[in-house]
């Protein structure tokens, strides 16, 4: 989709709706994330911006790297120290796919909107960030995740204190976010060890986000524990993740490159 540089928002945006150039919804929608600690945009994205982003998805699958990874909820190496029942040892596995930055067509609606001033402009605003940079490698600034029949997330805290995703194609049923806010307390090392197990048991009721295609979602989930359910169907659910730093020059980990992209450029 080749976009005019003076009209991109207003190609790929639904400006109307989501007025993001504006104050006031700029205002507004910060103080929704800091409320509840997630921001939904629903049609965010035009019906023609979705359905060329979908088909640039679709025509990169095959240059997916699959991977299953078995984790803590803490994204943290297991402790010997501890018994294996202990909440920092139990385990749950994440599966999908992943394209990385670097195929992603570089015409594509949804690189635009990555690089567009006033989009990020937008995102600082309401994440309360002063800038927002790219990161310095080439594969992990925009991913595109792919979760078949059977693949999910598994529960989870962020390392990073915000997330910006996409949502391409929602699948036939399945793929559905859950999330519990103020899970833990990072800056005081609170891990909330009891109020793990109880999740992981099957003892917690979280709370759910209802997304349709070309929605966008802003989350804080380095304290709300989170994940997202078992792809149900034969329809892949495709999500963009759109990854910035708040400092310049910073790469992902080499390790995290290979585990999670299975290459390191």
């Amino acid at each position: 989709m080749l976009i005019q540089k003076e009209n991109i928002l207003a190609s790929i945006i639904d400006l109307q709706k989501h007025p993001i150039n504006e104050y006031y919804f700029r205002k507004k929608c910060k103080a929704e994330l800091d409320k509840s600690g997630v921001l939904v945009l629903d049609n965010f994205l035009f019906k023609s911006s979705i359905k060329s982003i979908l088909a640039e998805a679709k025509a990169q699958e095959n240059l997916a790297y699959y991977c299953v990874n078995e984790h803590n909820v803490y994204l943290e190496p297991f402790d010997n120290n501890l018994s294996k029942s202990h909440p920092r040892n139990k385990t749950v596995s994440s599966s999908k796919g992943c394209i990385t930055d670097d195929q992603v067509p570089k015409k594509s609606s949804l690189r635009a909107l990555y690089n567009e001033p006033t989009f990020k402009g937008f995102l600082c605003a309401v994440l309360g960030e002063t800038v927002l940079y790219k990161y310095n490698d080439n594969l992990s600034s925009i991913n595109i995740h792919y979760a078949k029949e059977g693949q999910e997330l598994g529960w989870h805290f962020d390392n990073s204190s915000f997330a910006i995703t996409l949502l391409i194609q929602k699948p036939k049923a399945g793929g559905q976010f859950e999330y519990i806010r103020q899970f833990r307390n990072s800056d005081i090392d609170d891990n909330n060890y009891h109020g793990v197990l109880d999740l992981l048991n099957g003892n917690c009721t979280p709370d759910k986000l209802s997304m349709e295609n070309g929605t966008l979602v802003l989350f804080r989930g380095k304290d709300a524990i989170h994940r997202v359910t078992p792809t149900i169907g034969n329809r892949t659910r495709i999500l963009s993740v759109l990854a910035y730093n708040s400092r310049p020059d910073v790469s992902l980990s080499e390790s995290a490159r290979m585990t999670f992209f299975g290459k390191l450029n």
